[in-house]
């Protein structure tokens, strides 16, 4: 996860099999709730602070990162969480002042613990205490990061991915996957597999639960994987295309037919040599349907003929 790439960096399979913090005894299942934890607080205070979706999911994504790569046991939570939250609001272009977020996160806080909701006087030891947390949080995090805090989110794509596959009239398939995409920010998810998987993922549990593509039930799921191009959703949409294309087929090879009739029934005289004999250098036509020089020609061919015959009426060919 440390190498610098255009795309996310995802943790290693050993990473994701024993954390920092499991090979310093904590078990998985307290690893996980603290976490979920952090992840809560992230997304309550950018709420307070109203702060766009990105600003909040950028920080919680940041934060699993980090802890692939540092135990909980030895970096508080708090100033994990200040440390974050500062960052992506730089990162993401929307700056706040060191002040608001540290008296919002510690309102959360108290709130959780049900402490009464003081505000923290910038003049307080307790206020430089989560100052000096959060600049050191920050510090750690872009340390262990490498300083690569990119985080690319799938909340454009899977926008894109809605509008192709008709799914905006919906009424709730987009809102159900754009709440599994914020429920699995608190997950380790985004930092085991691309955003074009989670948007594809969370479009497919979305369409799952109002039953919209009946072609994919769960219990396939552990059969193959789940392939997005080519196959089931895109199926309807392949195999009509391809109708289109043999309707296309169809029609020109009508059009051919019935111009080789007209052509035959007129007893039109003399042929030019053009017409009998294939000197090569014209493109044969793909599957029997005429080429459109050929089509143009017999074209006029044809109505030449005819004005000839409206002209002499009495003219019959030998």
């Amino acid at each position: 996860m440390g190498r610098l790439s255009l795309r996310n960096p995802l943790a290693t399979p050993e990473q994701i099999a024993e954390s920092p913090s499991q090979r310093q005894g904590m078990s998985a299942d307290v690893e996980a709730s603290m976490r979920s934890y952090t992840c809560h607080l992230i997304q309550a205070s950018g709420t307070i602070l109203c702060l766009p979706q990105l600003v909040m999911a950028t920080a919680q994504v940041l934060l699993q990162r980090f802890y692939y790569l540092a135990s909980i046991q030895d970096f508080p939570l708090r100033g994990i969480v200040l440390g974050t939250l500062f960052l992506a609001c730089k990162a993401e272009e929307n700056p706040q002042t060191i002040r608001n977020i540290i008296n919002v996160v510690d309102i959360v806080v108290k709130r959780d613990r049900r402490y009464p909701e003081v505000v923290t006087d910038g003049y307080d030891p307790e206020y430089y205490e989560l100052k000096n947390e959060m600049v050191i949080g920050e510090m750690q995090v872009l340390r262990r990061l490498a300083f690569n805090v990119q985080v690319e989110l799938p909340y454009r794509l899977l926008a894109n991915y809605l509008r192709s596959l008709k799914l905006t009239d919906q009424e709730r398939v987009p809102q159900l996957a754009w709440n599994y995409m914020n429920n699995l920010l608190r997950t380790p998810v985004y930092v085991c597999f691309q955003p074009e998987t989670i948007a594809c993922g969370a479009i497919f549990f979305g369409s799952a639960r109002v039953q919209y593509w009946t072609a994919y039930q769960p219990a396939m799921v552990g059969a193959r994987k789940l392939k997005m191009h080519g196959e089931g959703v895109l199926d309807e949409h392949v195999a009509q295309m391809r109708k289109e294309m043999r309707d296309k087929l169809d029609a020109e090879l009508a059009f051919a037919s019935q111009e080789k009739n007209v052509d035959e029934g007129d007893g039109g005289g003399k042929r030019s040599q053009a017409e009998h004999v294939d000197d090569g250098t014209r493109p044969k036509s793909r599957r029997g349907v005429p080429d459109s020089t050929s089509r143009d020609h017999n074209r006029r061919r044809h109505t030449s003929s005819r004005s000839r015959d409206t002209r002499h009426s009495s003219y019959r060919p030998h």
